[in-house]
């Protein structure tokens, strides 16, 4: 059975499916560390999980900044964040019920 993915993952695709779409961006909007996010997001993308792309060159010249890569959730990628969190909230009722004796 393939591993569960866990809750820095279902962070970073999460950010993702709300539109952060860039490494930078995600690493601000989820409050990771970079060097958590990138090696992350290259096992999402070997997983089909996550495709990229990078952003026109000539559009990052016109900002003065390098070029980013942008990062969207595949229907995969999606479906697995959906199952991670019926998963996490399904822990945590689980937990509340036990936190409160059973009730």
């Amino acid at each position: 059975m393939p591993r569960s993915l866990g809750p820095t993952t279902l962070q970073i695709l999460a950010a993702i499916r709300d539109d952060v779409a860039y490494g930078l961006d995600i690493v601000g909007h989820t409050g990771l560390k970079s060097g958590t996010v990138y090696p992350t997001l290259g096992r999402l993308a070997k997983a089909d999980l996550v495709r990229s792309r990078w952003e026109d060159p000539e559009k990052a010249e016109a900002e003065g900044r390098p070029r980013r890569r942008y990062y969207e959730l595949t229907a995969e990628g999606e479906a697995k964040l959906a199952e991670g969190v019926e998963r996490v909230t399904s822990l945590a009722a689980g937990l509340r019920r036990g936190l409160e004796g059973g009730r």
